[in-house]
């Protein structure tokens, strides 16, 4: 880590804040709880013991690793079914092959982002290429599940590919810190990713003894991932570090910084929010949606097979000699 790096020397400026913003509290922080997804790869549930209120218009995100896998040890998961929501793949370091039900697919490597809008339904499997299976080797990112309006539920699915150049790059006010907007705009930049619900996804890496102080849109909520490393958030300097989530309050600036002589060096985190839906949400595994009979109906429109297809040239989670790996 970082997946895409540039001098932030070189790069814009964020720009100070106004005499009237104010900034984001810290309300609280959560530690991830540790599990296993798919075939078996290790995650940090990040929203873990969090409030659906305080995460709305967001429903569920998973870091996939830090984990250095010896050959044959990477896992990924099994052809699977979304409704109602958008699914988004960040990763930082290795590779995830991805494909659907309705052409979408391809490589997911370093900085790169898949997003996928399931809406109406979708099937699909993300799963390691061959060779990272063979060799083994660094895999790290995260899965992001982003809620849908009632209005935009049955949504024709779409496939987006970001590579990991297409971000828009800023730097903090004392170019300590870079800062990568995936989707949304900060300060007059917007990022590549198109969402349904308005939101804003960056990460940001920060050298030790740099501060970054960013504005964030007030009718927006605001949470703040630790990917790794530790450091401080919020006016009063809250310490956070690696697997923690914090749940900021009401403001115009989100501040974000790590100390100095801190080792290991820097922090990098996760900035995201968006505007509240405010809507029922019913979520049971693969779907969410507003009402008990909305889950039922998923299920059985995808037990009917109205989610597509797999494809004949279907990826599939690697076997040795029979045996699952």
């Amino acid at each position: 880590m970082p997946p895409v790096t540039a001098d932030p020397l070189a790069l814009p400026r964020l720009g100070p804040a106004g005499p009237a913003d104010t900034e984001r509290p810290i309300r609280s922080v959560h530690t991830g709880r540790r599990g296993y997804e798919g075939e078996g790869f290790p995650v940090v549930r990040a929203f873990a013991g969090v409030g659906a209120a305080a995460l709305d218009p967001f429903v569920h995100m998973d870091q996939m690793g830090e984990v250095d896998y010896r050959p044959g040890e990477p896992r990924g998961t099994d052809w699977h079914p979304h409704r109602g929501f958008e699914t988004v793949t960040y990763m930082l370091d290795g590779k995830m092959a991805h494909q659907d039900s309705y052409g979408g697919g391809g490589l997911i490597t370093d900085g790169a982002t898949q997003w996928m809008t399931a809406g109406a339904g979708i099937l699909h499997i993300e799963t390691p290429p061959a060779e990272l299976v063979e060799r083994g080797g660094l895999f790290h990112g995260i899965q992001l599940w982003v809620n849908l309006p009632r209005k935009d539920k049955f949504a024709p699915p779409r496939y987006q590919a970001i590579e990991g150049g297409d971000v828009a790059l800023l730097a903090s006010g004392d170019g300590g810190a870079l800062v990568r907007v995936i989707a949304g705009e900060i300060d007059g930049h917007r990022g590549p990713g198109v969402t349904h619900t308005p939101i804003t996804l960056a990460h940001a890496t920060i050298e030790n003894g740099a501060r970054l102080n960013i504005p964030w849109r007030r009718d927006f909520n605001a949470l703040l991932y630790v990917l790794s490393g530790s450091g401080y958030a919020g006016p009063l300097e809250h310490p956070i570090h690696q697997g923690q989530l914090a749940v900021l309050g009401p403001g115009d600036r989100i501040t974000v910084g790590a100390p100095t002589n801190r080792r290991p060096a820097g922090i990098d985190v996760l900035l995201l929010g968006g505007r509240p839906i405010r809507e029922p949400v019913f979520h049971y595994g693969p779907f969410v949606m507003n009402s008990r009979a909305e889950l039922i109906e998923a299920l059985r429109d995808y037990e009917a097979g109205k989610f597509g297809t797999i494809p004949p040239n279907a990826l599939m989670p690697h076997h040795r000699g029979g045996t699952l790996y």
